[in-house]
C-alpha cells in the first residue's frame, strides 16, 4: 500500500487525499454534462457542487468518528485530518441528500432530478474514493485464498490484525462496480422516467454494499449480526424499491 505518495521536507501527498480530489474534480466536470437534465444553470450546478462538498465531507466524517470514536479520544486534533482517510459513505450520502432538499428548495428546482443527474457523479467520485482507500490501506477485507488476495506491509492496521494473510480486496470490488454502474446511470438518465436513476441508485449501491461488508475485515458489528452499513443498507434498499415502483407509474420520461 502507499498511503503517501512522495514527501518533500515536511509537505507530504497522501493518495487518499488525492484519489478524493480526482473523484471531486471527476464529478464536477461529469456534473456540467448532466445538469441539463435538472435544468440547473452553470452557476447552479457550481453551487450545487460546493454544498455537495462541504456537506459530504461533514456527514462522512462524523459517522466515522462516532464509529472508530477510540481512534481519537487520545488525540481529538485527528479528527480534522480527513486526508489520511477515515470517511463513511452513509453519512456523507445522507447530509448531502438534505442539503440538496434546501438547495433544491431555495432555487425552485426539482430535487428529484437533481438526484438523478448527480447519481453517476456519485458513482464515479465514490469509485476514486474505494480506490484511495486501497492505497491507503483502511477498509480491508477478510483473508481470502483467491490468486488476487492482497497482502498488506508488516506494521500496517491490516496486517496487525491478519498477520501473513492476502486479504479481499473490496475496496477494489467497490471501485469497480460502482465504475461500470456509473454508464448504467447514464443510460438510465436519458431513457428512463424521473426519478429512475435515483431509485436504481438506493438499490444497486445497497445491495452492493451490504453484500460487500460480509468480506470486510475491519468493521464492528452491531450485536455480533451486521454491520452499521448494512443496517443502513437493510432501510436503503426497500426504500429505493418502492420510490422505483412510484416513479415507473408516475414519472415522465425526459424530453
Amino acid at each position: 500500500m502507499h498511503p503517501v505518495l512522495f514527501q518533500i521536507g515536511g509537505f507530504s501527498l497522501r493518495s487518499y487525499g488525492l484519489m478524493a480530489a480526482i473523484g471531486f474534480l471527476l464529478a464536477a466536470w461529469l456534473i456540467g454534462r448532466t445538469r441539463k437534465y435538472a435544468a440547473m444553470s452553470a452557476d447552479q450546478a457550481s453551487a450545487s457542487l460546493f454544498v455537495a462538498m462541504i456537506t459530504g465531507i461533514v456527514g462522512a466524517r462524523i459517522f466515522y468518528v462516532v464509529q472508530f470514536f477510540h481512534q481519537y479520544r487520545d488525540h481529538l486534533w485527528r479528527i480534522i485530518r480527513i486526508d489520511q482517510g477515515g470517511l463513511v459513505f452513509y453519512g456523507g450520502f445522507l447530509l448531502a441528500i438534505a442539503s440538496f432538499w434546501v438547495f433544491a428548495r431555495r432555487q425552485k428546482l426539482d430535487i428529484v432530478r437533481i438526484l438523478d443527474a448527480y447519481t453517476p457523479a456519485i458513482a464515479l467520485a465514490h469509485a476514486c474514493g474505494r480506490i484511495g482507500c486501497f492505497l491507503n490501506g483502511c477498509c480491508y477485507g477478510k483473508p481470502t485464498e483467491l490468486f488476487w488476495g492482497v497482502r498488506y506491509p508488516a506494521g500496517s492496521e491490516a496486517a496487525l490484525r491478519y498477520p501473513g494473510a492476502a486479504l479481499h480486496p473490496v475496496q477494489l470490488y467497490e471501485a469497480g462496480g460502482q465504475f461500470l454502474l456509473m454508464f448504467l446511470y447514464l443510460y438510465l438518465l436519458r431513457r428512463a422516467p424521473r426519478g429512475v436513476a435515483m431509485s436504481c441508485y438506493l438499490i444497486f449501491y445497497g445491495t452492493f454494499r451490504f453484500l460487500n461488508e460480509l468480506l470486510r475485515g475491519d468493521n464492528p458489528k452491531v450485536f455480533e449480526l451486521f454491520t452499521p452499513a448494512q443496517l443502513i443498507g437493510l432501510a436503503v434498499i426497500p426504500a429505493g424499491v418502492l420510490l422505483l415502483v412510484y416513479f415507473l407509474r408516475h414519472g415522465h420520461k425526459k424530453a
